[in-house]
């Protein structure tokens, strides 16, 4: 796996329960920089403050959507390239394509293992790795 298993990850959730499986899930893989924000707002602070190598969020969170949030982040160009995984409990073809559009790099449904998300996480991390040769 050629990701980089020190990066800050940052997991968006407004669902305690579901932070906690995922930042489990991380450690399983072998990632211990892990910060969590329970909702968009939140997570955009963190954003602004701390370098991320990646974010994992949740797609309905009140107020401010993970969706809306995917918007926030491509809309910053300090933020815009970073990897971003959306998590949803449907997998809707609209949110799909709504997500791609928006710029996420990968998508993922719950419920997920450990097997799962590091295959996401390598995905995302093998298109940066393409897109960055091309370059």
């Amino acid at each position: 796996m050629n990701v980089d298993l020190s990066m800050q990850v940052l997991v968006v959730d407004d669902y305690n329960t579901m932070l906690r499986i995922i930042r489990n899930l991380l450690k399983q893989i072998g990632f211990d920089n892990i910060d969590d924000a329970n909702d968009g707002t939140s997570a955009l602070v963190r954003l602004r403050e701390k370098k991320y190598g990646l974010v994992i969020s949740d797609w309905n969170m009140e107020p401010m959507s993970g969706y809306d949030l995917l918007i926030q982040v491509r809309a910053d160009p300090l933020l815009a390239h970073l990897p971003f995984i959306m998590v949803t409990a449907e997998s809707k073809t609209e949110n799909v394509i709504a997500a791609k559009k928006a710029g996420v790099n990968n998508y993922i449904v719950k419920p997920f293992n450990a097997q799962t998300l590091q295959s996401k996480i390598e995905t995302v991390f093998e298109q940066e790795a393409e897109s960055n040769a091309a370059a």
